[in-house]
């Protein structure tokens, strides 16, 4: 199994700097100042000792195929505004789509921020930058009737599993392929402690926690009794796994992909334009919050680094607030104004 440690050695070795450590500060400062900007990158990745394996190869990617090739042999100190500017400019030129301007901007703004804060680069190097703009799709999200007309198409069991999941308890897609009875650590509790990953195809840590870490995730009881009929039909593995795969442990992304990109595209079925996979967990943020369920634990359950993700994701989704609220306010006033 890949582990976050083989990737990190992996980066360091790929971008390792050549130099020992300075022993002073200034010989520390001039030391990344003069560091060419590859090596930085290297250097800082072998530094983040809590990324996960996703976000470590998503970084590599991102500096390999995009920030090095443009500037990969610049010297750390001599970033300033304008050579960012340049750059983001650069980036227009060549195409670049805007979700991985946007990616992109935001690493090299991690980077640059870690040298200004070290003293290599003197002016700070994003000072009036403006950042490309992107604003994420709003989410597709089904109709009840839509995903089981999608469940009825696909007539597979593993699928209608996996689609139950996200839909039913807000999972991401490798999370609810890792489904396993154990979890449910009480009637209406469902524990999430690990994901497929989608490269690897072996189990992994959670996005945005340290390993061991979890969360808890409410357990519709449809849900449950729907696990217990899987269960009591096609077993489970020896340490509970359930959604097996025809020659390994568990099934994955591939299998999912085949399904949704392949099989449901031959046949007549209502799909909401622009729908993905991830339309199954819109769902289920879609079912908190039109039942006045706080955003704060929807944030929490889906697993949200920030609610300012869940807010900008879903804000669209939610009750109109004025109105109601006035409503609702009303009714508190009430007795003041008698």
């Amino acid at each position: 199994m890949r582990t976050q440690h083989a990737a990190k050695d992996r980066l360091v070795e790929l971008y390792a700097r050549k130099a020992t450590t300075p022993a002073s500060k200034a010989e520390l400062i001039r030391h990344y100042g003069q560091m060419r900007f590859e090596d930085f990158v290297g250097d800082y990745l072998g530094r983040q000792r809590r990324l996960s394996y996703a976000t470590a190869y998503e970084y590599e990617h991102l500096a390999r195929n995009h920030l090095i090739p443009e500037l990969g042999s610049r010297r750390v100190e001599t970033f300033s505004p304008m050579v960012v500017e340049n750059y983001l400019t650069t980036m227009d030129r060549l195409g670049t789509p805007d979700p991985t301007q946007f990616k992109v901007y935001v690493l090299l703004k991690t980077l640059l921020l870690d040298a200004h804060r070290k003293g290599a680069i003197n002016e700070h190097p994003l000072q009036d930058v403006e950042a490309p703009r992107y604003e994420a799709s709003r989410a597709v999200v089904p109709t009840p009737e839509q995903i089981a007309g999608i469940k009825a198409a696909a007539n597979h069991d593993r699928f209608s599993m996996f689609v139950d999941m996200m839909a039913g308890c807000g999972l991401r897609n490798g999370e609810a392929l890792a489904l396993n009875v154990n979890n449910v650590v009480a009637d209406d509790v469902y524990r999430v402690t690990e994901q497929v990953h989608y490269r690897t195809r072996k189990l992994e840590q959670l996005k945005h926690r340290k390993p061991g870490e979890f969360r808890e995730v409410p357990l519709p009881r449809s849900i449950r009794e729907a696990i217990e009929r899987f269960v009591e039909k096609n077993g489970t593995t020896e340490d509970g796994y359930v959604l097996q795969g025809t020659r390994a442990k568990h099934m994955n992304h591939s299998t999912i992909n085949a399904i949704w990109y392949r099989k449901l595209a031959g046949k007549a079925v209502d799909i909401p334009k622009g729908m993905t996979i991830y339309g199954y967990r819109h769902f289920f943020a879609a079912n908190c919050l039109a039942h006045n369920i706080p955003i704060t634990d929807v944030a929490e359950w889906m697993g949200h680094k920030s609610i300012e993700v869940t807010f900008r994701i879903y804000r669209h989704l939610m009750p109109a607030s004025i109105g109601r609220a006035a409503r609702l306010l009303d009714q508190g006033l009430h007795d003041l104004a008698a």
